[in-house]
């Protein structure tokens, strides 16, 4: 998902990112693509201009991972392939990379893809002055410190990148990172042109990319409409003549659409169709296993939620005060699994049985027990307000969690909708949360380290990742590094499952459910219909033809 923040409907819209909200109503604003080959698909209107390293959120993601193409690339079950690099060449311990890339790659503005397309780039998105939202994915990269140092111009350059020649560079980090080969497959690694650093706003809203699809236009709140780039010879195979992303408020109004015909799919269902989309003749349903995790925050800064002894306790109480069965039996007709850990069933490295996994596990006597002695400590009833996007399908979910926590603790909880999943992002962005608020990630390449150093590490918090709730142990910080350093997968997922097991203890967000992979299509699509290790469509190969 921040890789993605995910909008959400009951299910999940997904991206490598933040979960978005799932967006209402689209306008049909006039394409001059119109009679083509044409996917229009369902969207939320993007946080921020369409820059790789500022997006996190799905909204903007989606469109940004069909315009730019990086250094690789992931099939529909998330096996990394080269794509810009001919090779990425470790030294022994990972803490150098060599990269070269394949020649004749070009920008849409027709200019060439160089080694500085790409160490520009990186260097601009972990400056401080620029203020990147996928910032922390940079930082074990040598001189990441010094660009987050005051007074900086915005210009200055990561020390750790080293042009070699036009199609070679090399990457000194200051730890050995194992999982770098497959994280610059990430959008916010994505190389940028020239032009952008003459006006990075205005590049923003028109963005000149090298990926499969180039952009026609964006009426803002309306559409994203992506056209076939006839220059683009990567690992995609690309099946139709564009992707139009329909801006939706509504995700009840995208389903209907999809019944109509006007909108070919979604990678989500509606909480009102959850009972009945895998019978509906007039969609096409999908519904497996995903990668999504959704789950709430409470700021580490909340009086009576420190990551204290009194914390602790209060996040365990009401993590075990909530029947995660019953909300996907319930609510979500049976769409999705109960959380077990902070990852997914779909990431290497998975476990179901980790040490402090019974703190996800409905027990309503032991709750009341846990709260108890909280309140011996430092007496508290609340209120506590539950806080998500109203344009994603979350109501139910958060309804329902409000209503296990007031019966079974005892507690003065309720939810706080806000309008839009732009402006819950920007609340949370801004640290205006005042309590728990919803959250949820699709992963932006297939590791465990995507769901938890990028999510809960010290270098992500303050704004400067995806750290929402600003949780900070150097515990968990010190086996992350230790998991990037190993020299094998298996080696580097046991240092991350020891990390979850602090996770699982602290609680800095509250694990909930998997979203399954679930989605809609409509009878207008012919061939290429299916969902990938992200829960998103398949959108290079869908066709109505």
């Amino acid at each position: 998902m921040k890789k993605k923040a995910l909008a959400f409907a009951a299910v999940a819209c997904s991206m490598a990112m933040l979960l978005s909200a799932c967006g209402g109503s689209s306008s049909n604003t006039a394409s001059s693509t119109a009679g083509a080959n044409i996917i229009t698909a369902y969207n939320s209107e993007p946080q921020n201009p369409l820059i790789p390293s500022n997006t996190n959120e799905t909204g903007g993601g989606k469109p940004g991972d069909l315009l730019f193409s990086r250094l690789v690339s992931f099939d529909k079950d998330g096996k990394a392939s080269n794509e810009v690099a001919e090779s990425i060449t470790p030294n022994d311990d990972a803490t150098q990379y060599t990269i070269k890339l394949k020649s004749g790659w070009k920008f849409t503005d027709g200019t060439p893809v160089t080694a500085e397309s790409f160490t520009k780039a990186w260097s601009y998105a972990a400056n401080a002055k620029n203020a990147q939202k996928a910032s922390s994915f940079f930082s074990t990269i040598k001189g990441y410190d010094e660009l987050k140092a005051d007074g900086l111009k915005g210009t200055e350059q990561l020390s750790g990148l080293k042009v070699v020649d036009d199609t070679t560079f090399t990457v000194d980090l200051n730890q050995s990172d194992s999982v770098f080969p497959i994280k610059v497959g990430y959008l916010a690694f994505a190389p940028l042109p020239e032009s952008f650093y003459k006006d990075p706003k205005a590049f923003g809203e028109k963005p000149v990319g090298n990926g499969p699809y180039k952009l026609d236009h964006w009426d803002h709140n309306k559409e994203i409409a992506l056209v076939k780039n006839p220059d683009y010879k990567g690992n995609e195979q690309v099946k139709n003549d564009g992707v139009t992303f329909k801006v939706y408020t509504d995700d009840s109004a995208a389903y209907r659409d999809i019944q109509a015909g006007n909108l070919d799919v979604m990678e989500s269902v509606p909480a009102a169709f959850t009972k009945t989309f895998k019978t509906d003749k007039k969609v096409q349903a999908y519904s497996e296993a995903g990668s999504v995790i959704q789950t709430f925050t409470i700021p580490s800064t909340l009086d009576h939620f420190k990551n204290d002894e009194e914390g602790q306790l209060r996040r365990q109480a009401i993590s075990m005060a909530i029947d995660r069965q019953q909300i996907i039996d319930k609510v979500l007709n049976g769409i999705g699994t109960p959380a077990t850990d902070f990852t997914s069933p779909k990431t290497p490295g998975y476990s179901d049985s980790l040490t402090g996994s019974d703190n996800l596990k409905f027990n309503a006597k032991k709750a009341k027990e846990l709260w108890a002695k909280a309140d011996a400590i430092s007496k508290y009833d609340g209120p506590l307000t539950f806080s998500y996007n109203a344009d994603g399908g979350a109501k139910p979910i958060y309804d329902a969690v409000v209503n296990q926590l007031k019966n079974n603790l005892g507690i003065d909880a309720s939810t706080n909708p806000i309008p839009t999943f732009q402006e819950f992002r920007d609340a949370i962005t801004n640290r205006q949360m005042t309590g728990a608020f919803r959250t949820g990630w699709q992963p932006d390449y297939p590791s465990a380290e995507n769901y938890l150093w990028q999510l809960y590490s010290s270098a992500a918090a303050d704004g400067k990742g995806s750290n929402d709730g600003d949780y900070k142990n150097p515990d968990f910080d010190a086996l992350c590094l230790q998991a990037a350093a190993a020299k094998d997968t298996d080696s580097a997922n046991k240092l991350y499952q020891q990390a979850q097991e602090i996770l699982l203890k602290d609680l800095p967000a509250i694990p909930l459910y998997y979203s399954n992979a679930s989605g809609v299509a409509s009878l207008n699509v012919k061939s290429g219909y299916a969902f990938d290790w992200q829960n998103l469509p398949t959108y290079t190969e869908m066709s109505k033809k």
